[in-house]
């Protein structure tokens, strides 16, 4: 069985109460008015990227499936319901029998998306669609933050390593999903044992500073830790003094240790320092892992520096800088009477301010140049033009309430990989900017 398969005891049996109250309490309303079963169309997308970021990545595809499955109202949840006066009898008769049986689309996990992207589009009854929008818009601006920032940082360290390791920095169950939106935005490893359990996600980690400082000296927790973990194990060097550590770490491991960790100071001057010792030394395979409040722009100034891999917490599981994505999820198009077949006509808010939204239900397509590299995000709510029609993003992911669309995380990742290569060069800088695809609308 695969691991994902087994489930974390920290997964909840319900998504159902991962919502605001007023999702129940329109539904209670749209119940008594006769509204309810009305066709609708609801489409996840943000106005603007996080400022000076180019490009988005989609992430949590995969747990939104996940909680749509999970959205059940069991009895706990119903007397809950019940006890708290949150919405009436007939509403509460009407959650017990919920399913969503309807269709999800959406741009494939480890997408880039730009402003208005349509990336995730709910089409049901608006009674089984409005229920989902807070616990599908909590995944998505969570993970796609995340994912963002990893994509940026993978795109610093170029074909190093990068280790996940913000779990420390988050909410329990947040560092999860963190390191799995990592590991789609190009990070190739954790060290959060749930992630690796829940997704697959390879596992690292070795010590820290409290082991050294257990015992009597560095040598004696430098001669345990290699006793047990073996010659290739990684060696935190930055206790005391680093120059004499590394010393200690080769004498005891040999020309054959695996790795030595740097955690604080002037990481660029200490990694050519140690490269030149260990060298010397003749342990010219020992790697060096770099770690201390890394972001993008950091990982970018190590460049040049002889740094073998990164190990990234704060910055990564907290979108550096931009811990959100701004999604909404609004109704674009809805029917007149309830039916499946009951035809569908576009509604959209509008207001002051910048919130005003583009009705209808939509497709997009991304556009390539005449060398094949994306030149724009289009998004039409007509026909398709023929000559974007084997360029369209979005995908099939729910029909008639049964997921359709579940894939392994490498999916994801490789997707990801994929997707970022076909934009134009300038997608890459860290420098801010404008987003790197124009949005057109059709």
């Amino acid at each position: 069985m695969n691991a994902a398969d087994l489930r974390l005891p920290v997964d909840v049996p319900s998504t159902a109460l991962f919502t605001d109250r007023y999702e129940l309490t329109m539904l209670q309303a749209a119940l008594r008015s006769g509204t309810a079963d009305r066709r609708s169309v609801f489409e996840v997308f943000t106005r603007r990227l996080p400022e000076g970021r180019r490009y988005g990545v989609v992430g949590g595809t995969g747990r939104v499936l996940d909680a749509v499955e999970n959205f059940r109202f069991d009895s706990g949840v119903l007397d809950f319901l019940a006890a708290q006066r949150i919405v009436d009898e007939p509403t509460l008769a009407r959650l017990a029998d919920y399913r969503f049986r309807g269709d999800i689309w959406g741009y494939p996990e480890g997408e880039v998306y730009f402003p208005g992207s349509p990336i995730l589009r709910v089409e049901g009854t608006f009674a089984e669609a409005v229920l989902l929008e807070t616990v599908i818009l909590s995944i998505l601006n969570h993970d796609s933050a995340v994912a963002a920032a990893a994509s940026r940082m993978a795109v610093a360290a170029g074909d190093r390593p990068l280790i996940e390791m913000g779990a420390r920095r988050t909410h329990e169950l947040a560092a999860v999903a963190a390191a799995r939106a990592a590991y789609v935005g190009g990070f190739t490893s954790t060290s959060d044992l749930a992630a690796g359990f829940r997704y697959s996600i390879p596992t690292v980690g070795t010590s820290a500073h409290a082991f050294t400082l257990l015992h009597d000296s560095e040598r004696d927790a430098f001669t345990a830790q290699v006793d047990s973990l073996g010659g290739g194990t990684t060696l935190l060097v930055d206790t005391y003094d680093v120059t004499e550590a590394v010393r200690t770490a080769v004498e005891i491991a040999g020309p054959e240790l695996g790795a030595v960790r740097i955690d604080s100071g002037d990481l660029l001057l200490l990694a050519h320092r140690v490269r030149q010792q260990l060298d010397d030394l003749g342990a010219t395979k020992t790697r060096i892992v770099v770690t201390s409040d890394l972001d993008e722009y950091a990982i970018a100034s190590l460049a040049a520096a002889p740094v073998d891999a990164y190990g990234v917490g704060t910055q990564l599981v907290t979108g550096s800088g931009h811990p959100t994505c701004s999604m909404v999820y609004k109704l674009v198009a809805r029917a007149d009477e309830a039916g499946p077949d009951a035809p569908l006509r576009p509604v959209a808010k509008k207001s002051m301010g910048g919130k005003t939204s583009i009705g209808g239900r939509k497709w997009a397509a991304r556009r390539p140049d005449a060398d094949g590299v994306a030149e724009a995000e289009v998004i039409g709510t007509g026909p398709v033009p023929d000559a974007l029609a084997d360029h369209q993003l979005i995908t099939e992911l729910v029909r008639g309430g049964e997921v359709v669309a579940r894939e392994p995380l490498d999916a994801a990742r490789d997707r990801h990989a994929a997707a970022r290569a076909g934009l134009p060069l300038s997608a890459t800088q860290l420098s801010r900017g404008e987003p790197v695809l124009p949005t057109e609308y059709l």
